[in-house]
């Protein structure tokens, strides 16, 4: 099984990247990432690729996050072997449905920007395991990968051997990698650490850690076998990351979720921001690359800073992001630095959200793969694209609400190429595309039994037309393999 199953939860500018002028299909400009731009650096550390290549079939060994179990304890038990490497830098915790990458990502990116050596820790990665562990802006080097699973190693057996003999399950993949994340970002050492929820919150493995700020993006429906089958039931399990006395920032939520974060703040001491009220997106405007957003933050207001990323739900996750630093860096009293502000958010980079992997024909990717990102997504199209027409790329897993999201995405799409990401998980190819002939039209459905084929057969019917594209949405894991494809076969100069 794949460790990059759907988690919950989603540049540079380069004119040779818009090669059609005022006829390009972006609506301004470009956007892309790669995890291994530095050439140097990748050489230096390729000797090392099988042992990191080990650790990784060693995690892929334990219980995948497709199951994850609703316990702290082994987790808690491993990390106090190694003596709290989490309580060895401040935290920033974030969790929510749709987002938190991103808001995870530029939150960092800020803090880079003041100097801090920065920790990251995001999931699932999209071509590499080394992309969930970032340090100081880089992914973690195969060496030091290796290096540190070897030094907890003894210890995570430890935990192992205990739990098989009360009868319980070894630790999980997602268990054994937040350990490793904790032990590598003391082992930096970073200065603060940016921690993305794998699942829920409560009992998810990186809330043995105390976070001095709580940052919640929008909560919806998902997961709801294990996270509950309500918007306040989420919300709730959510809300299990306040710890006493934190800062606490929140997206714009429905009435639900804000009355339990509301009630998880006054349970702990710890003071709630939420956006709309005590910070506010003022403004938005597309741009070459990306756009210009204005914030309203909670010390101070920063106009006109060029973000990097397509979508205004962007922008929502970038002034999430601004309410965080503010809280840790001053309390939330202290108004950020504007030019270092700018610089953050110039740097600020999402893999696989709105991001352009191949041109002529253009390929975009999102790792939509809920009806709240789907919808997000169509929004973004519509408003920071133009293209005429737009073949989709779609492949979803079983646990996924795949009418929710083709019904986002019908409206933007004149074809839809079926196909199935690389998980048990998968709806198979044949499935899909029968229900969404009932869902959609017969006439804009077309299986395919490989990604490979549908993405041949999407830029074909893209290079018939001046101002045609695909997307490749619907799975994080579908995404990863459309990057790792258009990698190899270089879509993009």
């Amino acid at each position: 099984m794949s460790d990059r199953d759907d988690h919950d939860d989603e540049f540079d500018n380069d004119e040779v990247q818009n090669p059609l002028g005022d006829l390009s299909p972006f609506a301004d400009g470009d956007e892309g990432t790669n995890i291994d731009d530095d050439s140097d650096y990748e050489l230096e550390d390729s000797e090392y690729q099988a042992d990191a290549d080990r650790v990784y079939a060693e995690l892929l060994a334990r219980v995948g996050e497709s199951a994850p179990r609703p316990r702290l304890e082994p987790t808690r038990r491993a990390v106090e072997l190694l003596g709290d490497p989490q309580r060895s830098y401040p935290i920033i915790h974030v969790t929510g449905t749709n987002g938190k990458t991103s808001t995870s990502r530029i939150t960092e990116s800020i803090l880079r920007a003041y100097g801090l050596r920065t920790g990251l820790l995001t999931s699932p990665h999209l071509v590499r395991v080394n992309e969930r562990i970032v340090i100081d802006g880089r992914p973690i080097s195969n060496r030091a990968l290796a290096a540190n699973w070897a030094d907890i190693q003894p210890y995570i057996g430890m935990v192992d051997v205990e739990l098989a003999a009360s009868g319980q399950e070894r630790l999980t993949f997602f268990e054994a990698l937040t350990v490793l994340a904790y032990a590598s970002f003391a082992d930096a050492p970073v200065d603060v650490a940016v921690i993305e929820v794998g699942m829920g919150g409560e009992w998810d493995s990186t809330n043995v850690a105390d976070g001095t700020v709580a940052v919640f993006t929008p909560i919806a429906l998902d997961h709801t076998q294990r996270l509950g089958s309500t918007i306040s039931e989420i919300a709730a399990t959510k809300s299990g990351i306040i710890k006493p006395v934190a800062s606490v920032v929140s997206a714009l939520q429905e009435t639900d979720a804000l009355a339990q974060l509301e009630r998880a703040a006054q349970l702990t001491e710890s003071t709630l921001a939420v956006e709309g009220t005590a910070f506010s997106l003022t403004s938005t405007v597309v741009a070459i690359g990306g756009q210009v957003v204005s914030v309203r933050g909670l010390a101070g207001d920063y106009n006109d800073l060029f973000l990097p990323l397509f979508g205004t739900h962007q922008a929502h996750n970038a002034t999430l992001a601004i309410a965080a630093v503010e809280s840790f860096i001053g309390g939330g009293s202290q108004a950020l630095d504007r030019d270092l502000l700018a610089e953050g958010f110039a740097t600020a980079t999402s893999p696989g959200r709105l991001q352009i992997i191949g041109i002529e024909p253009t390929v975009l990717v999102d790792a939509a793969h809920n009806p709240h990102g789907a919808l997000a997504l169509a929004l973004a199209i519509g408003a920071f694209f133009t293209f005429d027409e737009l073949c989709i790329v779609i492949g979803v897993l079983a646990d996924k609400d795949a009418r929710g999201i083709v019904d986002a995405l019908f409206p933007i799409a004149v074809r839809m190429n079926v196909t199935q990401p690389l998980s048990e998980r998968a709806v198979p190819v044949d499935e899909l595309a029968k229900n969404m002939v009932d869902w959609t039209s017969h006439d804009m459905v077309y299986p395919f039994d490989s990604l490979e084929g549908a993405l041949a057969n999407a830029r074909e019917w893209a290079e018939d037309g001046p101002r045609r594209g695909v997307l490749v949405t619907g799975s994080i894991t579908l995404v990863g393999e459309a990057i790792t494809l258009a990698s190899a076969q270089g879509w993009k100069r």
